[in-house]
């Protein structure tokens, strides 16, 4: 095929010379030929260096893993969101945006070169053999965990359904070691948590996967009946560093708080990028008071709902400014070979912001206090930090994504809930602390 193209340019440049016209369309027509030409060029100086490093480098190279890391140099050299993705990467992504894989059950973190259970997931193998959170991995089968990398461990705890895998556990407070033998099983990954707060529902979005709006929909159904539709006050919806995914999902969560109107537009090279989502009649909520959470670590499909019910005026922002993610990837498939995620379009939200590299500001800042050894620690870098990211305006840095583990100290919460109880502003003394609370683990992996 691109001997074939390449036949024809140089057929069409032989037609150009040959006519001599100044018509400005055959000048057009000429130029695009001249530019086809020298990418052409540019792809054959590629192919002399790849067969230069493959014949004369000092030792056999393997040649499928240079064609692998030109890919990866070209896709980074864009931004810092497009990327290449080997058959496995790709599998990874599907089985993380699906939302359920073949695993046992337990959310792990790495600390101090330990893989640590933060907390078993409820009626899972891992749930229902006794582990606990705070217990340490040290073996899985035959393999020490010590010197594994947290993907490497999780890749060895997960796998088909039904089969078995052996862990070795270390629980504080006891000497000896506990070893347990646990059978995979589907694991669906709770990307909505909620709970009752008196008369308020809390609503936390830990990301936006397929299975995001209907856990929503269910945890808002539930709540209501729980707390009354005539007693509920309201709903906070906790989207502090929430990473973002799936761009349908994150529409879906805006249009169930909203009626009507505009909730993103995106914006690409291509017209076929250009898209307007607006939402459809009923609010789940009823219209109900919402205040929404958001800090440095709050991006992408996170910053879509927080524009779209800030534009709206449908909720209040509460916290630091978000991640100012503004970019939409398209992930291509390529057979076999995984998939390319491409960048391919900014998104806006519904007053026409861009929030490239410059976030969602909050309408009311709330600052938490930062335990003096994470002072300074506790801000991400942002959008406008990451190296190559699409430029934009009056651009800003990240802000603070720091949230305490101990609900009774976090000041963004805590202020949230005294927004819709009607506490009055400045009356810190008088707030009421939530009552339980779910451990923040955003570096934690589910398997």
């Amino acid at each position: 095929m691109r001997r074939l193209s390449l036949v024809l340019v140089g057929a069409l440049i032989g037609a150009g010379a040959a006519t001599l016209t100044t018509q400005t369309r055959l000048l057009s027509s000429t130029s695009a030929i001249a530019a086809s030409a020298e990418t052409y060029r540019q792809l054959s100086l590629f192919g002399d260096v790849f067969e230069k490093v493959r014949t004369d480098y000092v030792e056999k190279p393997e040649e499928a893993k240079l064609i692998e890391a030109a890919i990866n140099g070209m896709l980074a050299s864009l931004d810092p969101h497009s990327s290449y993705m080997d058959p496995k990467s790709f599998r990874d992504m599907q089985v993380q945006t699906s939302g359920q894989f073949g695993g046992l059950g337990i959310e792990v973190t790495m600390e101090e070169g330990l893989v640590k259970v933060v907390t078993p997931i409820d009626d899972t193998p891992a749930a229902r053999a006794g582990i606990m959170a705070n217990d340490v991995i040290v073996q899985i089968e035959e393999d020490q965990v010590q010197g594994l990398t947290l993907n490497q461990a999780v890749d060895k705890m997960r796998g088909p359904v039904n089969t078995p895998v052996r862990l070795k556990l270390q629980r504080p407070g006891q000497k000896d070691p506990i070893t347990v033998t646990l059978t995979r099983d589907i694991i669906r990954i709770r990307p909505v948590r909620s709970r009752v707060e008196g008369e308020i529902g809390y609503l936390r979005v830990t990301q936006f996967n397929e299975q995001t709006y209907e856990g929503l929909r269910a945890a808002i159904e539930k709540l209501t009946g729980e707390i009354g539709q005539d007693k509920l006050k309201g709903f906070v919806l906790d989207l502090r560093n929430n990473p973002g995914g799936l761009l349908d999902q994150a529409i879906l969560v805006s249009d169930a708080f909203l009626d009507r109107g505009e909730i993103v537009s995106t914006r690409g090279r291509n017209s076929d990028e250009n898209q307007r989502f607006n939402a459809k009649s009923g609010d789940l909520t009823k219209g109900k008071p919402i205040v929404v959470l958001i800090n440095g670590g709050s991006a992408s499909a996170s910053e879509i709902v927080a524009g779209a019910l800030q534009d709206h005026k449908r909720a209040l922002l509460m916290g630091t400014r978000s991640f100012g993610k503004g970019s939409v990837q398209t992930v291509i498939p390529l057979g076999g070979n995984g998939a390319v995620r491409l960048t391919t379009a900014r998104y806006y939200t519904p007053s026409g912001r861009s929030i490239q590299a410059k976030g969602i500001e909050p309408d009311q800042e709330v600052l938490q206090d930062i335990p003096e050894e994470l002072k300074g620690k506790d801000e991400t870098k942002g959008e406008a930090g990451l190296r190559g990211h699409l430029k934009n305006t009056e651009e800003k840095g990240g802000s603070s994504a720091y949230v305490p583990p101990d609900p009774a100290k976090d000041k963004q919460l805590i202020a949230a809930f005294d927004h819709l109880r009607g506490v009055r502003k400045g009356a810190e003394n008088t707030a009421t602390p939530p009552g339980g609370g779910e451990k923040s683990a955003s570096s934690s992996v589910p398997n």
